[in-house]
């Protein structure tokens, strides 16, 4: 589960690490149900490192009663669980009227079920085994997803500006004329403005499907995009995340 690395910085990319990705999540609180006690030492550990408050509970009942009584961020299950199953318990959880965005874990990584993870209530699907840059960009999100209106027609980062209806991009008041999926990919990274978005995230959500994240598919994209949104502009706004992924940010 260690950190992955994806090499060196190419020309014109702003390179953020690991670390300064963790500080978006400082303050947050999450429970963990996960019955490897040597996996779940090593999360909230790793969490409680990046400035998470983790609790942790190792079977499905537990993970049920502290997720009732307490107030969480984010939830992090995994799908098999001792004494209740991890989809049993987003299940109830749901049924009890808590929205509380959850991320299941599983050895179980195939389409079919994701997609069953999903029904039952989950909001996000991450297969083991897993790198932990991978799963608190992930956390990242889903915390600062949740109670966030989705209605929100245009998206603003610095002077740039997306206007999701008329599909419009401009850059201090400056047209800048995108592809379709040069806009999806803008329009998710703005959608998450100042949060780590990964490799898969992207594949899963811009285009739709899975498939190795180490492809350069999603390289060669931001590459045009960031050269369409920065070329000819003082501020460099979209970040690469060195072991993680990207962020789109205006730190003016």
């Amino acid at each position: 589960m260690g950190i992955a690395e994806h090499g060196q910085p190419k020309s014109g990319e702003t390179v953020y690490t690991v670390a300064d990705a963790a500080a978006n999540v400082a303050h947050m609180k999450i429970l963990v149900i996960e019955d490897d006690l040597e996996a779940a030492a090593y999360m909230t550990k790793a969490f409680r490192e990046a400035g998470i408050v983790a609790d942790h509970a190792s079977d499905g009942e537990s993970g049920l009663f502290m997720g009732t009584e307490n107030a969480y961020d984010v939830m992090v299950v995994d799908r098999m669980l001792p004494r209740r199953d991890g989809l049993s318990v987003i299940s109830e959880l749901r049924k009890r009227g808590i929205d509380t965005p959850v991320l299941i874990l599983s050895a179980l990584g195939q389409v079919d079920d994701r997609v069953t993870g999903l029904r039952a209530g989950g909001d996000d699907y991450l297969p083991k085994p897993y790198a932990f840059s991978e799963l608190l960009a992930r956390v990242e999100v889903l915390g600062r997803r949740k109670g966030k209106p989705e209605q929100d027609m245009v998206y603003r980062v610095g002077d740039l500006e997306l206007d999701r209806l008329s599909h419009e991009v401009k850059r201090a008041g400056k047209e800048i004329l995108l592809q379709p999926r040069e806009f999806r990919l803008l329009e998710y990274l703005m959608k998450n403005a100042g949060q780590v978005v990964t490799r898969t995230m992207l594949l899963e959500n811009v285009w739709d499907y899975h498939f190795d994240p180490q492809t350069n598919v999603i390289d060669v994209h931001v590459s045009r995009l960031r050269s369409k949104i920065e070329k000819d502009f003082d501020r460099p706004l979209l970040k690469t995340v060195r072991g993680a992924g990207y962020m789109i940010k205006d730190e003016g």
